[in-house]
């Protein structure tokens, strides 16, 4: 949600994908690609953002202290950044997703919107459950 120079957004991508690879993740077991290269991620959060209401968003705690670490300047990348995290989720139909303590609220956003959806247009998205580790 923050810009970054063209150079070093090509180099996170390139280090993150070595990374990746490295904790062993084998690309002939799953898919492995670029999200920014699969367009229906920005379609369905466009969809979806239509759906949901700001006031929701403006009480995620997330939102709350990025913002204030802003000065109060936060952007509306910001702002709908769960709702692009639901598309994430939506869009392939997830029906359970590992997430840590400080993304529950995001995951209980991407079931309410798959709810809400489901309700408007029909049975469509599974409502995904959370797998949370235990540490």
């Amino acid at each position: 949600t923050m810009p970054k120079e063209p150079a070093v957004l090509r180099q996170n991508i390139l280090d993150t994908t070595a990374a990746i690879l490295a904790c062993g993740i084998d690309p002939k077991k799953c898919f492995l690609f670029r999200q920014s290269l699969v367009p229906e991620h920005a379609e369905l959060a466009w969809i979806l953002g239509c759906l949901t209401n700001v006031p929701r968003l403006l009480r995620l705690p997330q939102w709350k202290m990025k913002r204030a670490s802003q000065n109060n300047e936060g952007t509306v990348g910001l702002l709908t950044y769960p709702v692009l995290q639901a598309a994430d989720i939506l869009l392939y139909k997830s029906t359970h997703v590992p997430v840590g303590e400080d993304q529950v609220l995001h995951l209980e956003l991407a079931q309410d919107i798959a709810k809400h959806f489901n309700k408007k247009y029909g049975e469509f998205f599974p409502v995904p459950k959370a797998i949370l580790s235990e540490l």
